[in-house]
């Protein structure tokens, strides 16, 4: 992470290494409320910033949210759910860079789906109007697309789909994006629409399985040193504090 989490972050990928998800789901809530109050030295959260760095701490609260829904405590998951969209409301007021909004509004309907409240058909499609509307301030969508608000925005649902992927990229820029960077209102709101047709979806089948995948770090295919007892495999993905099996998420071992 870029910004001042406390160590909440890999903390929490360390408990979904060892499925604790509600723990995880706890050190993320703590890391979410840590960046969205200071989100690094030299940011006040709530001053105009290009960048979106609070976007890391709202993506914390997300996957706070799908944390708990794995863990079963749907109780717990609505209450970050309604914390998040609150939250991405109100910093409408303050990130006011051309798409910036339409992405906390798209935030705001990731949050109803994580935590399984009504009206996130509506909330995407008002984050595609939204987007549609601000095309034609934004120079390089491809540019606003790879800032810290827009990338925190697209994680957790990469998160969520690669548990179901075996550890693989299962979405990648091309599907969250339009095809087009000349129109920059269609490519950034088919994140939008692509979210819409897909998130609720793969939340509800990680809840099914029980399973939250950690995010997807740095990698090796065929590591010469570390296996995974579980399942076996030799691909390794450094997240949290760990080496953890890039396909099932769990700890590795030394051969």
């Amino acid at each position: 992470m870029n910004t001042n989490d406390g160590g909440h972050h890999d903390a929490a990928v360390d408990a979904l290494a060892g499925r604790e998800y509600e723990r995880a789901g706890n050190r993320y809530t703590r890391g979410g409320r840590r960046v969205l109050a200071d989100p690094r030295p030299d940011r006040d959260p709530f001053e105009p910033d290009e960048k979106g760095w609070i976007g890391q701490g709202l993506q914390q609260l997300l996957a706070a949210t799908v944390a708990y829904r794995v863990a079963g405590r749907d109780g717990r998951a609505t209450q970050r759910a309604v914390e998040g969209l609150a939250a991405a409301r109100d910093f409408e007021t303050v990130l006011d860079e051309p798409g910036q909004t339409a992405c906390l509004a798209e935030f705001v309907a990731d949050f109803r789906v994580a935590g399984g409240l009504d009206g996130a058909e509506a909330a995407y499609d008002d984050a595609a109007e939204r987007y549609a509307a601000a095309g034609d301030a934004v120079d390089s969508p491809q540019a606003l697309a790879t800032t810290p608000l827009f990338e925190a925005a697209a994680a957790t649902v990469k998160q969520v789909a690669r548990g179901q992927a075996d550890g693989e990229i299962a979405i990648k820029w091309e599907d969250l994006h339009g095809s087009d960077p000349s129109r920059p209102g269609e490519f950034l709101a088919h994140r939008a629409r692509f979210k819409k047709q897909r998130f609720p979806g793969l939340v509800e089948r990680a809840v099914d399985d029980g399973h939250l995948a950690a995010p997807r770090g740095t990698t090796e295919y065929n590591n010469d040193t570390h296996q995974c007892p579980h399942c076996g495999s030799t691909h390794v993905n450094w997240a949290g504090t760990g080496i953890l099996c890039l396909r099932c998420s769990r700890p590795t071992a030394e051969k």
